[in-house]
């Protein structure tokens, strides 16, 4: 079940209509392409609900050059044609004329995306990324500036990711408001290979619902087929938008959408991260039912619930589930053991008993990786920072410990050697101190 064009999303304010207010509701909307009377029209719907002629605005120098800034902010390796960011900014002004040309003229034809793997957290398994060129992220940019705010005025309150002014945060209260309110009987769903097995005619009929302009379309498709370079083979993809591309999120949050408000409409309550979606239920039936409708839903859609992974659980019972980093379980929450064991590993690298670095220098990179994972993992059960702080002492005592001569792991006299007190002086973050301070500033 799709929404209707004009129906109105959560983030637009329904009495708010003053047309000096318009930027500041859609502050993030890019300004280079999205004018406050564009803006406005947004608001109020579009005649017809489709909007035309919006190739000019992807291939707008002013846009081009917002796109290209934003591509050099997040920076990147190269693409297949091994150009860096920065070869490119060394004749930007030519890169970006010639881009516009080329866009304006109809000839401009993405270079296929160069594939690599990368390992999954906490696992032995490997997932593919596409790298495009630095060429094709800036087009993905200056079109994602032009499509995502016509998408965005339409997208479901409980879809969290890839958003503006939307985090994994947001989502995780919104679970744990549900659990909180009785919805503890859980549909943990996981969509097996969600973006590389997107349809690319049912995604192309998608957005065919509010886009008209026939040239932004043809770009779009092109952005999908382009060419997969892996070693010296290239293949093209039938399906799928690559991950790692600037426009993926946002298509893949378009096609989704359509589900978000089929159990919307059936009083279901699903919070939605990208792919990754739990649905909080007061009863078992009515979570059975939810899973036999989301079950519908894919299969007509093209895609393909893990059999493995999605199933259904009580929540006030042991078990409990996983999500964005976090297990929920019998009213509590921690981080999942792939987030710990993601935790461990990059402390592993810091902490090796053969680094040569000075104990300060160690502490203080120790410290940035723990202080970045508190701010996500706060909300854990006490226990949880007890136990790493102890294990990140152990991992410094037997650093300390080779350097005396010893061997294995810090233990024994190590503990009175260099007491908890010692690296508190030397300035360890502790995590259970940050939880404590946490709880007395929160209440």
């Amino acid at each position: 079940m799709t929404q209707p064009t004009e129906q109105r999303p959560a983030i637009v304010p329904a009495t708010a209509k003053q047309a000096g207010d318009v930027r500041q509701r859609w502050e993030w909307a890019e300004p280079a392409v999205w004018t406050e009377r564009m803006l406005t029209t947004l608001e109020n719907g579009v005649k017809g609900g489709q909007w035309f002629s919006l190739i000019d605005k992807v291939y707008a120098p002013v846009n081009l050059q917002r796109a290209f800034e934003r591509v050099k902010a997040n920076g990147g390796a190269a693409g297949g044609d091994h150009q860096t960011v920065g070869m490119f900014e060394a004749n930007l002004e030519r890169n970006l004329e010639q881009t516009a040309q080329s866009l304006k003229g109809g000839t401009y034809r993405p270079q296929p995306v160069r594939r690599v793997w990368i390992n999954k957290p906490g696992s032995r398994e490997q997932r593919p990324l596409g790298i495009p060129t630095v060429r094709d992220r800036v087009v993905q940019t200056a079109m994602r500036h032009v499509l995502e705010p016509i998408f965005e005025r339409d997208f479901a309150a409980h879809s969290y990711g890839f958003r503006p002014k939307r985090s994994a945060k947001d989502a995780l209260r919104r679970v744990d408001a549900l659990l909180k309110s009785g919805h503890h009987w859980v549909v943990d769903a996981d969509l097996k290979s969600y973006f590389d097995t997107i349809p690319h005619e049912l995604l192309l009929k998608r957005v065919g619902e509010k886009i008209s302009d026939g040239r932004v379309m043809d770009l779009l498709e092109s952005m999908l087929k382009q060419g997969v370079m892996e070693t010296m083979e290239e293949g093209q993809p039938d399906e799928g938008t690559p991950q790692g591309a600037v426009i993926s999120p946002l298509l893949s949050n378009i096609y989704l959408n359509p589900l978000d408000y089929l159990m919307q409409d059936s009083g279901i309550e699903m919070v939605r991260y990208a792919d990754d979606f739990v649905i909080l239920c007061r009863s078992e039936a009515e979570a059975k039912r939810a899973l036999a409708e989301v079950q519908t839903w894919t299969a007509q859609s093209g895609l393909t619930l893990h059999p493995e992974k999605t199933h259904i659980v009580d929540a006030t019972w042991p078990g409990g589930f996983d999500f964005l980093g976090y297990h929920f379980e019998q009213g509590r929450r921690w981080p999942r053991r792939k987030s710990l064991r993601k935790l461990r590993d990059s402390i592993r690298q810091k902490t090796q008993r053969t680094n040569g670095h000075s104990l300060s220098v160690i502490i203080s990179n120790v410290n940035r990786t723990l202080k970045g994972w508190f701010q996500y993992f706060q909300h854990s059960r006490r226990q949880t920072f007890i136990d790493l702080d102890g294990w990140v002492r152990m991992r410094l005592r037997s650093v300390l410990r080779h350097r005396r001569g010893g061997r294995g792991r810090g233990r024994g006299i190590d503990h009175h050697r260099w007491p908890n007190a010692f690296f508190a002086e030397h300035g360890l973050f502790s995590l259970a101190v940050a939880h404590v301070q946490v709880r007395q500033s929160s209440s």
